[in-house]
């Protein structure tokens, strides 16, 4: 029987801290888990990745692993468990589903420890429930909302043997995070896939997507909206209506404004992480009519020869 070191499939050091480990599985778990993954033997890594934090991630499966590991293992050498060793407890029966042969001559059927310690406790047979991911996309409105956000999303399950048996609905109303952005990736404890044996629940991710708004523009937790201008309102000046999240304001445009000029109005845009707002800029845009009549155009030569401006009068310095 082949030696199986742990750590060198999860890709980290034999001092690696509890966060390091857990922090590997799930880079592993995400990037060859069946559903999702095109890498050639992604599912038999993916067992590889589940059975190897199966030991590490739990104090005592990973104390006696160490130990072992003294033993040869780790140099290559054909690995061979101590005569009896596997019947040792009187039968924890702890469930192997998809582990190796390596794995269940160490910790399955028995109770207590492979060198003798005297640590008979009954090891448990669960096995924690598979972790779901999702996008989930938000509207602007919504990240400045206090409801909760229904959500509908597929939890797979498994017979007692962890072989996948389908999936089934699961509906949730979650409250949104203040100050949230785009890519932001949010834990819901418990909510994945239902453990095995009594295993504790996987958790649920939820990657946010900021959706895309037909006004505005997003900048951190500023706002931008384009507002168009007809050339008068901008030579003469206007009262705007301006829509905002939460509804419509009246944004004063001064005489003689300026195309791509930007208006400040504070305290109108997205909630950061301290409950505070950011801020939303009006960027003016003057428009010009797509269609004149012969009267407007009249009107428009005069306006020319009155104001004597030349546009690109900084061209020639």
């Amino acid at each position: 029987m082949d030696f199986k070191d742990y750590y060198k499939i999860l890709g980290v050091e034999p001092n690696a801290d509890d966060k390091a480990i857990k922090a590997a599985y799930r880079k592993l778990a995400r990037k060859y888990h069946p559903d999702v993954s095109k890498e050639p033997g992604a599912e038999d890594k993916f067992k590889e990745a589940n059975e190897a934090y199966e030991v590490l991630g739990d104090a005592q499966k990973r104390a006696e692993f160490d130990e072992i590991r003294k033993y040869g293992g780790q140099h290559g050498r054909p690995f061979q468990a101590p005569p009896g060793w596997e019947n040792r407890g009187g039968g924890g029966g702890f469930d192997n589903g998809d582990f190796s042969d390596f794995f269940s001559s160490m910790f399955g059927a028995r109770g207590g420890s492979p060198f003798g310690r005297g640590q008979q406790q009954q090891r448990s047979a669960g096995r924690r429930g598979q972790d779901v991911e999702l996008e989930l996309a938000i509207f602007l409105e919504e990240t400045l909302s206090k409801d909760a956000k229904q959500i509908s999303f597929q939890v797979p399950q498994s017979n007692a043997a962890g072989q996948r048996t389908g999936f089934t609905t699961k509906t949730l109303n979650v409250k949104i995070p203040a100050g949230v952005t785009d890519g932001e990736r949010i834990r819901l404890k418990g909510q994945g896939a239902p453990g095995l044996g009594g295993g504790a629940n996987g958790d649920l991710f939820l990657t946010l997507r900021l959706a895309p708004h037909p006004l505005f523009d997003v900048e951190g937790h500023d706002l931008i909206i384009t507002v168009p201008l007809a050339p008068w309102e901008a030579a003469l000046g206007a009262k705007v209506a301006v829509p905002t999240l939460t509804g419509r304001i009246n944004l004063t445009v001064r005489p003689d404004s300026q195309s791509g000029q930007r208006l400040r109005v504070k305290g109108m845009g997205l909630t950061n992480k301290q409950g505070e707002r950011g801020d939303l800029y009006a960027q003016l845009k003057v428009v010009m009519p797509s269609q004149s009549d012969a009267k407007a155009r009249e009107l428009w030569s005069k306006l020319s020869e009155q104001a004597a401006f030349d546009p690109r009068a900084n061209w020639s310095k």
